[in-house]
Formats: C-alpha cells, sequence, structure tokens
C-alpha cells in the first residue's frame, strides 16, 4: 500500500471515530486563494496529485474533481492513491453535489464534514442547495492537523509597503473611496478576506504565498477604524522592512492586529451595537469565520475591490509598459542563448532553461521573483498545460520539435505573463499547422475592436475560431485578467467560453493565449499580456480595442504562410518590427543581430 493509501486510510479512521459519512478535502487557503501556501496542499498532501481538484472520501470510495487544464497530470498521479479521478467542464459531467446525493440516495441523514478554514461560503451553499436538508455539514477546522504531524506553519514573511508614486493612489485615498462606497450601499463594514484586495487595498506586499506578493491577513473596514488581521512576530532574514511598513502603517490609521485573532473580534463586533451591518463577498469568505458571525447583520455580495483593482490607472499602466520591456529584454537573451546552445550540441534539460531565464530575470532591477511556476516544456511535455517542470529527472532539450515556455516576472512596477513556443529544428507537418493556427487566434483577438459595454466571453470565439475551423479546440480559457505587481491571475474580467457578464474597461489587462495540446506529441500556446483601450466614438457607439504589452518576437520560420490572410500577416510583420525597434538597443550586438533575423517581414 502506497503512503497515500495509508493517508486515506487514516481519514477513514478518524470518519468512523466521529460519526462522519464523508470528507471534503480542498486545496484551498482561508481566503479561497487561487494559490496557496505549503500548509494548505492538504489535496497533495492526501493524494499526490500536485494540481487544482477537491478531493471527497468516503468510507469505500475517493474522488478527485477537476477541469480539462489537469486530466493527464491527474490520471498520471491518482492511481498509487487508489482515488477516482471525476472530469469537469465536459458534457455529462457529474460535479461533488450531484455525486453526493447520488452515492447517499438510500440515507435518511448523511454527516460530511469539511474543513471550514478552507471551504467559501458560496462553495458550501452550492453543495447544500444541490443536496438537500439530509445532508448536515459538520464544520472541522484543520482536521488533517493530528494526523499531518510534520505539517507547515501559517506563513509569515517580510512585509512592505508602496507609495502612490508607484501604485497611482495612496492607502488613504483607497480608505475613503471605501468609505464612500459603504455609505452609499448602507453598510457599516466590510471584511476583506481575498489576499490581493487586501494588498491593494493597504498598498502592501508580501511574500507569504509562492509567486503571489501578498499577505496572510483580513482586513475590516468601518467608518472610522481599520482593523489588519495579519501576523505580527518577528520575522528570520527580515532587515526591518516589516517593522517600518508596520510603523508607516499605523502613521496611516491602520489599526494591526494579530491574524488569530480575527474571529474573537468579530464576534465582539457584530452584535448589533457597534457593527449592525457587515458586507462580505462569500466567494472568499471561509464557512468557518462565517460561522462564528451573526448572519441577522451579514450582507454578501461581490467585493467592490475587484472591480476597481482591475482597472489600473495611469501610473500602474506605465509601471506595467516597463515591466514588460525589461521583461522582453530577458526573454530575448533567453531565447538566443537557448537556441545558440542547442544548435551548438550543448545539453541543455527542461529546468536548466527554466533557471538560465529565472537568472536573466534576476538582473532586473526590482525583480521580485517569478509571477508563477515557470513551465519549461519540450515536447510531448507540452501537451500538459499545467506541467510542472521537474528539477530531477527534468528532460533534455534537442535541436528538433517545439519547447514551450509559460513564465512571468514580478517587479516592483509590474507584473507579467508570457508564453512563446519555438521551434529548435525540424517539425512535423501537424506541428508548423497547428503553430499557425493558434498564432492567427492569438492575432485576431489581438487585433479586435469592439463595442463598449463588451464581455470578454463574447470575444473568446476570435481566437478560437481558426482551430474551430480544422476542427481543432483546447480546453482552457482564453485570457485572465492580470494584477500590478499582484497576483498573476485576477478578475473580474477573462476571455473563456464561460458566461461572465462583466465587460471589459479600458485599463484592464488580460492574456491573450490560445493553445492546442496533442496528448503524447507536443502542445503549443502563443501568449501575450493586452491593455484595453479607448478606439473612440462615432454614430455607431463608443469602441474599445486592445494594446499589445508584451515585447518578445514570434518565430516564423514554421508557419504555413497559406493559413495566413494579408491583416495577419501586416500585424505579425508590425509586431515583429516593434519589438526589434524597441528591445535591440538594450541587447549586445549579437542578440540584436539574432533578433533581426528573427523579425524579417515573412
Amino acid at each position: 500500500m502506497s503512503i497515500f493509501k495509508d493517508r486515506i486510510e487514516a481519514v477513514r479512521a478518524m470518519m468512523r471515530s466521529k460519526g462522519w459519512d464523508a470528507v471534503i478535502v480542498t486545496g484551498n487557503d482561508p481566503h479561497n486563494s487561487e494559490y496557496s501556501a505549503a500548509r494548505w496542499h492538504q489535496v497533495a498532501w492526501l493524494s499526490g496529485y500536485t494540481g487544482e481538484g477537491d478531493l471527497v472520501i468516503t468510507e469505500d470510495r475517493a474522488g478527485l474533481w477537476t477541469d480539462t487544464r489537469y486530466f493527464i497530470q491527474a490520471s498520471q498521479q491518482l492511481p498509487a492513491a487508489g482515488v477516482e479521478l471525476h472530469k469537469t467542464r465536459v458534457p455529462g459531467q457529474v460535479l461533488i453535489p450531484e455525486w453526493l446525493a447520488g452515492h447517499f440516495a438510500d440515507c435518511d441523514e448523511v454527516r460530511v464534514a469539511v474543513d471550514g478554514l478552507c471551504m467559501t461560503v458560496s462553495s458550501v451553499e452550492d453543495i447544500q442547495k444541490t443536496v438537500g436538508e439530509k445532508i448536515r455539514f459538520v464544520n472541522a477546522p484543520d482536521m488533517l492537523e493530528v494526523l499531518w504531524t510534520d505539517r507547515p506553519e501559517i506563513p509569515q514573511t517580510p512585509i512592505i509597503t508602496l507609495g502612490p508614486e508607484q501604485v497611482g493612489w495612496s492607502r488613504e485615498q483607497k480608505v475613503r473611496w471605501m468609505r464612500k462606497w459603504l455609505a452609499d450601499k448602507g453598510y457599516d463594514a466590510i471584511l476583506l478576506t481575498a489576499l490581493d484586495e487586501i494588498a491593494w487595498m493597504l498598498n502592501v506586499r508580501g511574500q507569504d504565498v509562492a509567486y503571489n506578493p501578498v499577505v496572510m491577513s483580513y482586513l475590516l473596514v468601518t467608518q472610522d477604524n481599520v482593523l489588519w488581521f495579519a501576523r505580527k512576530g518577528e520575522i528570520p532574514d527580515d532587515d526591518g522592512e516589516t517593522e517600518d511598513s508596520f510603523h508607516e502603517l499605523l502613521a496611516d490609521g491602520v489599526n494591526i492586529q494579530e491574524y488569530s485573532d480575527v474571529e474573537a473580534a468579530l464576534s465582539n463586533l457584530v452584535d448589533g451595537n457597534y457593527i449592525k451591518a457587515l458586507f462580505v463577498d462569500p466567494a472568499t469568505l471561509n464557512f468557518s469565520l462565517f460561522s462564528i458571525l451573526n448572519s441577522r447583520y451579514v450582507i454578501m455580495g461581490t467585493s467592490p475591490v475587484g472591480l476597481r483593482k482591475s482597472v489600473k490607472n495611469e501610473v500602474e499602466i506605465a509601471g506595467m509598459r516597463e515591466a514588460h520591456l525589461e521583461d522582453g529584454v530577458a526573454m530575448e537573451r533567453f531565447l538566443h542563448w537557448l537556441q545558440t546552445s542547442v544548435e551548438a550540441g550543448d545539453a541543455v534539460n527542461e529546468y536548466e532553461a527554466s533557471r538560465k531565464l529565472h537568472e536573466f530575470r534576476s538582473e532586473i532591477e526590482g525583480f521580485r521573483g517569478e509571477s508563477f511556476e515557470t513551465i519549461s516544456a519540450y515536447g510531448s511535455n507540452a501537451a500538459l498545460p499545467h506541467y510542472v517542470t521537474p528539477e530531477e529527472g527534468s528532460a533534455e532539450i534537442y535541436a528538433e520539435g517545439l519547447y514551450l515556455c509559460d513564465s512571468g516576472g514580478q517587479y516592483l512596477f509590474g507584473t507579467t505573463d508570457i508564453t512563446r513556443t519555438v521551434p529548435l529544428g525540424p517539425c512535423s507537418q501537424l506541428e508548423k499547422e497547428d503553430y499557425t493556427l493558434v498564432l492567427k487566434g492569438h492575432i485576431a483577438l489581438a487585433k479586435a475592436v469592439f463595442p463598449k459595454g463588451t464581455a470578454g466571453c463574447q470575444l473568446d470565439v476570435l481566437a478560437r475560431e481558426p482551430l474551430w475551423s480544422a476542427k481543432r479546440n483546447f480546453g482552457h480559457g482564453t485570457g485572465h485578467g492580470v494584477g500590478f505587481y499582484l497576483n498573476v491571475h485576477e478578475g473580474p474580467q477573462d476571455i473563456r467560453q464561460n458566461f461572465n457578464r462583466q465587460a471589459l474597461i479600458p485599463g484592464m489587462i488580460t492574456s491573450d493565449e490560445p493553445g492546442i495540446y496533442r496528448e503524447g506529441k507536443f502542445g503549443i500556446r502563443h501568449e501575450n499580456l493586452i491593455l484595453c483601450v479607448d478606439a473612440g466614438e462615432n454614430d455607431f457607439g463608443h469602441w474599445l480595442r486592445f494594446e499589445t504589452l508584451t515585447l518578445c518576437h514570434f518565430d516564423t520560420s514554421i508557419l504555413v504562410k497559406d493559413l495566413l490572410d494579408r491583416s495577419e500577416i501586416d500585424w505579425l510583420n508590425a509586431y515583429n518590427e516593434h519589438v526589434y525597434r524597441t528591445l535591440s538597443p538594450r541587447l549586445t550586438p549579437s542578440v540584436a543581430s539574432w533578433l533581426r533575423q528573427k523579425t524579417l517581414p515573412i
């Protein structure tokens, strides 16, 4: 029996001792963050599966629910734990609520235990609506603590503050805006639980979650107080930035309290005397914290911070342009190094390539780390959209076929996210066709002009139509919002097939990343970040378009030119020429000469 099967059996023993019929385990943290610190990698600890997904354990079954991005990975990692894969976002899907209802159809009452710290109010309510009253949820915070004896602690890392010269708005301006919003709505207070929203509100950044510069915390804003619940202990290797940041926050009227004191503080404040109307977002408020609140005084809805944060101001946009300029130089240096190394017959593997790109980025002043774990994937490994590049046993890269690198940087002045798929030698006709069709989709979205009020889901088809015409497709979204020196994935806007009524607004920055994946063969993705900008008005209304921020050439050597129309060729030539003219003065003569050849018109 594997260690993962042993752990699942230990959970079943706990279930029997407590009278639970099922346990739901998520990979979420108490703030429903997309990426979580090691302490909350509970699904991975139990099953060995390291992608996104939720785990359900009953006395005789164990299942993992995840979407198309992780099917290949899950099918490889789950058998060792004896866990069944349940596919979502596919025709005929059976989600957890429906599965629970069917599995316990003959039972009169079912007790389902959840770690309420790691499930949101929304997710619990969604399950309850489907399964009905016969299933009773048991809130069991940190239920795995007794089994996971070496479980990591709640993270605490150095904290810095940013000024309006870096982010445009001071924290005092943001608090005033929030208080006006509360007054307009008639609410006494708002509890912010999403870590990136809190970081934006207070102009603070940390390192508590890998790749996301956030701080584990809660933020309560009232008309006369700002309470920030964050860890306050000593931080090893801190050079004093955190203490200075705390002093700055205190001077601006931010009352800093211990992270673990949030439950006691809220139970005392939300009692109908001090706070009679507390606004919370059920999409990020955890079920455990909600359970201690008096629901009579709680109003639930979508936090206003997400939308405000997504529309970048002039200072943030200028910073993002600078970030993409610096990042583009690093990318071109990397791609030049990769090609010349492989052509010379040097031994290079995927992991070494990812570290070389990190080396180039780390030379940039203001670099604070990657914005997500670099996907450095050669050949068939690129068929996994969320491939994890192993440090040991990484695949060797040769002068043939395709190499995909999806990466990004966090800088004090912005965040980047870029994918380039590059031919390293002879490619098959199928690789050339797919490469061209994906690029056609990318270009179609990049050059779109659309009326004000258009949502991303209405534009998604532009990136898919060239693939659909050839009866090909990809299973992930086409675009996600990107934060300013914050989370590389943010909302509320996106570009995907799922219905999302949020309109694209000038100032929003979104990715443009269609792809195609052929299991066991190769994967292709072309990604730039695009800024929504004004395109003028006429008799037919107000128009918007995109400005491409990313600066890095597209390799044209394997394009099937007959598949491109004149407007696509013109866009590609103009983009590559812009990349060359912008970056070449900052490159060494040898790299600039190489880039000149890569960007010649086709």
